[in-house]
């Protein structure tokens, strides 16, 4: 979570970045993780649009997620769009179409790929390196595809996929 949310930092003033919450990757009734009790985001698979966005508010409220969020329907048309389950990367470009589509997490989720990417386009921001205890990112059990949509389009984050949309910018 912490790489996505200092990509959306630096390049938030040049594009657009969304969110959307598809369903739980290890839910507690389900496939629950040791990880997820540990980071404590347990949670049931959502039945109801409105679980689902209590689920969305308190991950977001909890781990004060700053990224703009939003939810798939409980039909799943962005998971489904986009492949986003259980987390995917993209980036969208201006006329609406897909430049960058990440590997599905967890093993191919690489958000320094898309830094690349906007570092090509926009120029590379560079940071002082942190202590190493400050270094280590959280990262949670929730599913998410966190994409900055380039070129000033939608992108999508945790829990979620981009929705197809036109760009905003």
């Amino acid at each position: 979570m912490g790489d996505i949310v200092q990509i959306y930092n630096d390049y938030k003033d040049h594009v657009d970045f969304l969110t959307v919450y598809v369903r739980e990757a290890h839910p507690t009734d389900e496939w629950q993780m040791k990880s997820n009790v540990k980071d404590d985001v347990c949670y049931a698979q959502p039945k109801t649009l409105e679980q689902r966005v209590a689920i969305a508010k308190d991950f977001t409220s909890r781990f004060k997620f700053p990224l703009p969020f939003g939810i798939d329907d409980m039909g799943n048309a962005a998971d489904t769009a986009y492949a986003a389950w259980p987390e995917r990367l993209y980036v969208i470009d201006e006329t609406g179409h897909i430049v960058y589509r990440g590997g599905m997490g967890p093993f191919n989720y690489k958000p320094a790929e898309v830094r690349e990417w906007l570092a090509a386009k926009y120029g590379a921001v560079k940071h002082e390196s942190p202590p190493a205890a400050a270094a280590t990112a959280s990262t949670t059990g929730t599913s998410s595809t966190a994409a900055p949509v380039a070129a000033s389009a939608p992108a999508s984050g945790t829990p979620g996929a981009p929705t197809p949309s036109s760009p905003t910018k």
